[in-house]
């Protein structure tokens, strides 16, 4: 099978690395845009239950990431010169270029050709399968909006990635009060003596601070004052051309057109405060190269993707919709011992929480750990309260 895939980044190389290995006659060829060596962002997080399914898909890989890779445990917030930790799941971070780095050495080495400085604008002749994984912005998508489906809606609250020298120990949260609301930022170590450091505000922070007017140095400075307590007099970094941004949420009706398949965020972005947007594009790959392995015709491979990928994706972005409507609600939390809203900013995915007073919650999520029978009747609960009220509140059509 001849297969183009448009977009050098997570998804793109996993997915080469994949077909290789099923079938090393497989002629692969993956474009990326940019030139080799850059790209955006600074790290990016996973967990272990991803680590185990790379292990099972290519061990080669899997092994270059994990010793590439910090790893933490704990989680720390800083509220009003308060501060509590919580003990919790073992998490990885990695340079986003260090995982590009790994991914395109590995592909190299199993025959993929890598054409940099190279954009697909338009499908190639000659190829069995196009692959669109050319991120949120996708051209091959763009061209075929309106057989795709393809609807993007855009959030409240403004954020901007930087980096700084400041190694988090622990996934940090630091909520900092001004005279114009609140601002808080999302912090995690990544190696090589860095951290990501997301900031966020609502849109009359934004303003009040003056992020909207100022340039960029004069943003830095403001942020770094305002987060002095936890970068323990380190820099904040920004990126050239990188600014203030709002969350764009991207869904497709389909995933598939023709001989197109997208992958990654050309297909579904998740909001960033889950922490999953590589996961989710790494597990778009893996599914994608099962279901070609599977089934003998395209079109078949290509809806036994879809489907399933579709499917697996539900939980994750209803937990980042409710992540997203957590952080836009912070003035109902913020207020809560630092310990009780930690718990809850651990339990933001709920989809009963935004319904439910959040001392009563917090109660419950509390009595829950203890009792296996309120457990239970709690994942029944939430999502058939939140279910009746949106319906509820939804517009009628008469």
């Amino acid at each position: 099978m001849k297969v183009v895939c448009a977009g050098g980044g997570p998804a793109g190389l996993y997915l080469a690395i994949l077909l290789k290995r099923q079938n090393p006659s497989h002629d692969i060829t993956v474009h990326e845009r940019n030139r080799e060596g850059s790209t955006y962002g600074w790290g990016v997080t996973y967990w272990h239950s991803l680590l185990d399914r790379l292990q099972e898909h290519d061990p080669d890989s899997a092994r270059a990431i994990a010793d590439a890779s910090v790893r933490w445990s704990d989680g720390v917030a800083h509220v009003r010169g308060l501060s509590t930790r919580h003990h919790g799941d073992e998490g990885f971070g990695i340079g986003r270029h260090r995982l590009l780095g790994l991914l395109a050495d590995r592909a190299r080495a199993l025959g993929v050709r890598l054409e940099y400085e190279s954009e697909l604008t338009e499908p190639p002749a000659g190829a069995d399968l196009v692959v669109a994984a050319d991120g949120v912005h996708s051209a091959l998508r763009a061209r075929h909006a309106d057989a795709f489906g393809t609807e993007i809606s855009a959030g409240r609250n403004h954020y901007i990635w930087l980096g700084t020298t400041k190694v988090f120990d622990a996934f940090t949260f630091a909520f900092t009060e001004t005279a114009h609301g609140w601002i808080w930022a999302y912090g995690y170590g990544y190696g090589d003596g860095h951290s990501t450091c997301v900031v966020e505000c609502d849109p009359q922070t934004f303003t009040g601070l003056g992020l909207d007017r100022a340039d960029v140095a004069e943003g830095l400075t403001l942020l770094e004052k305002l987060f002095a307590d936890v970068l323990d007099g380190h820099p904040l970094i920004g990126r050239p051309g990188a600014g203030w941004l709002t969350f764009r949420t991207l869904t497709n009706r389909t995933w598939h057109h023709g001989n197109v398949v997208l992958l990654g965020d050309a297909a579904h972005t998740t909001h960033y405060s889950i922490g999953a947007g590589t996961t989710l594009a790494l597990e778009d790959a893996m599914c994608l190269a099962d279901a070609l392995h599977t089934h003998a015709g395209l079109p078949e491979a290509l809806a036994a993707y879809e489907r399933r990928r579709m499917s697996e994706l539900l939980s994750a972005q209803s937990a980042a919709r409710y992540s997203a409507r957590w952080y836009e609600n912070l003035p109902r939390y913020i207020n809560l011992p630092p310990h009780r809203m930690f718990a809850l900013l651990g339990q933001r995915h709920s989809p009963l929480l935004p319904y439910v007073p959040p001392q009563v919650h917090y109660g419950l999520d509390k009595a829950a750990g203890q009792l296996e029978a309120l457990r239970r009747f709690k994942r029944w609960l939430g999502p058939r309260v939140a279910g009746a009220l949106h319906a509820r509140s939804a517009p009628r059509r008469g």
